[in-house]
């Protein structure tokens, strides 16, 4: 299940958009402030104690490594791993800073799976509206609908190799601790950017807090 859920989120996602073509932003948005809170409250509760709990005296700073990175990607990916795109041109060919800069996110993800597996139920329940809303706008963009599925489909499996290879690879193991520092600093900028990006003029309102008070709940049960 650890590499099926964050795989079938993304497929599922992929299909909605082909076939119903979702146009209530509304309920997008509420998806991804649950999705977000439910993300950074399982970093907070099951991954962050874990690694304070090592040796490493720099995990902190791994951890803002993590955030750094992610900004970086950002400047690439344009925010596509929070729901973030925007414009209307026609694309003729895949966005490749954007597919690349998505891949190695996803990627990176999958490294605490392995340890963590309520993780692959966040991580999947972030990985589905991020689906819906890249497919969306790939059809609104009048993308290939061949280089949206190859795109959707590599996207799927990034997350799923990424614990493959932690699960198999000794070498990771051996810096699972920072490794799983720099994935918690992203996640942390994901999550927040996530929650206070999912309304409008970033007010909230009663079922945004509703969704993120349901998120954080789950979290902590889970």
């Amino acid at each position: 299940m650890n590499y099926l859920l964050p795989l079938l989120s993304v497929l599922i996602g992929y299909i909605v958009a082909m076939i119903i073509r979702p146009k209530n932003k509304t309920n997008l948005k509420l998806l991804l402030a649950f999705s977000g809170s439910f993300l950074l409250s399982l970093t907070v509760m099951h991954l962050l104690p874990e690694i304070y709990e090592s040796a490493n005296p720099n995990i902190g700073l791994f951890i803002m490594l993590g955030i750094l990175f992610q900004i970086i990607l950002e400047f690439f990916s344009k925010g596509a791993e929070h729901g973030h795109v925007h414009g209307h041109e026609i694309m003729t060919q895949i966005p490749w800073l954007l597919f690349v800069s998505l891949c190695i996110h996803a990627f990176l993800e999958g490294f605490p799976v392995s340890h963590h597996h309520d993780l692959a139920i966040g991580i999947a329940i972030h990985h589905l509206p991020i689906a819906i809303i890249l497919t969306t706008f790939f059809i609104n963009a009048s993308l290939n609908k061949k280089a949206i599925f190859f795109f959707m489909i590599t996207f799927s499996v990034m997350t799923p190799l990424g614990t493959i290879l932690s699960d198999y690879l000794p070498v990771l193991n051996v810096y699972y601790t920072e490794i799983t520092a720099i994935v918690i600093g992203i996640l942390f900028h994901i999550s927040s950017t996530i929650i206070f990006e999912s309304s409008e003029g970033h007010k909230f309102n009663i079922a945004k807090v509703s969704m993120i008070v349901i998120g954080i709940a789950l979290a902590y049960f889970i």
